[in-house]
């Protein structure tokens, strides 16, 4: 049986949609699965803002009893993949603002990717590499970058003060040059948000990153005057609402004055959690496929 002309041609442009459908699913989920039945099927209590904004179920009894061996200190074996130690060094960086003590996962060049954790007041590189710790997340985050062809680091920072930036934004800059073209995702907990804030104000560091990730912590309110507001960098929050140190409040204010004037930003609000919640319980591959997708 012959195809008619028109027929042939309705085939192709079909085929032409579907092609372009699947191109653009592959860049919406850009970093295959790992443990998503684990870490990745919240319960939504609200959602608006076309789905910006998340209200996600948080019980202490569950989400940490439940999870760990040891409450809050290791987690169950099902939830860590330790093959990727094999992957991971502690090394000293000499960058040009002096000597960083760094954890690496992954290559040292030509990562698709990299991943840049900041820890808290009281912490150093140890925190962001724990693979026990916080139900189990950094390992998940490790090796979603390794088995997705990129690189995780965590960095000792000294200070949260111009210093501290100063050192992040050099790391930035030697990742981008060992990786050159490749996206810089920076991720702040804590007192490390105020690296996050810092970095946002210098337009040559801006440039090499593909999207932040602010974990409970602080909020900025001159951010619209900084070199990362005019560039538009997407902005991943993720917050408990009973945080004690920063109030989850504030930071959901500065998400609605960006969303509002169409600013690239998402909200995950743990609902009854603290502190230390959005470390434990931030959903890394939604971040990261999220901002590497919007940047």
């Amino acid at each position: 049986m012959q195809m008619s002309t028109v027929h042939f041609r309705g085939v192709t442009f079909v085929a032409l949609l579907l092609a372009v459908f699947l191109c653009d699913q592959a860049r919406a989920e850009a970093l295959a699965p790992f443990k998503d039945d684990l870490f990745s099927s919240p319960t939504i209590i609200e959602s608006r803002d076309g789905g910006d904004f998340e209200l996600v179920d948080y019980q202490e009894m569950r989400d940490i009893n439940g999870r760990d061996q040891i409450p809050e200190r290791r987690v169950k074996s099902r939830y860590v993949d330790l093959g990727i130690k094999r992957q991971q060094v502690n090394e000293t960086l000499a960058l040009t603002t002096g000597p960083l003590d760094v954890t690496r996962v992954g290559v040292a060049e030509n990562a698709a990717f990299t991943v840049i954790f900041i820890h808290g007041r009281g912490g150093d590189r140890r925190l962001g590499a724990n693979d026990y710790s916080f139900g189990g997340n950094f390992n998940r985050l490790k090796n979603l970058a390794v088995r997705n062809g990129g690189t995780y680091y965590a960095p000792t920072v000294a200070s949260f003060d111009t210093a501290g930036v100063a050192a992040v934004s050099a790391l930035i800059g030697d990742i981008s040059a060992r990786s050159p073209g490749k996206p810089v995702v920076l991720a702040c907990a804590s007192m490390g948000s105020f690296i996050c804030w810092g970095v946002t104000r210098d337009a040559a560091v801006v440039e090499k990153l593909g999207g932040m990730a602010i974990l409970g912590g602080a909020t900025d309110p001159d951010f619209a005057r900084s070199a990362a507001y005019k560039r538009k960098l997407p902005i991943a929050f993720t917050h408990g609402s009973r945080d004690s140190v920063y109030a989850a409040t504030d930071q959901i204010a500065l998400y609605d004055r960006l969303h509002k004037v169409g600013y690239p930003t998402r909200f995950t609000l743990f609902e009854t959690g603290s502190h230390g919640t959005p470390v434990r319980m931030s959903d890394w591959r939604q971040i990261l496929n999220w901002l590497l997708k919007t940047r």
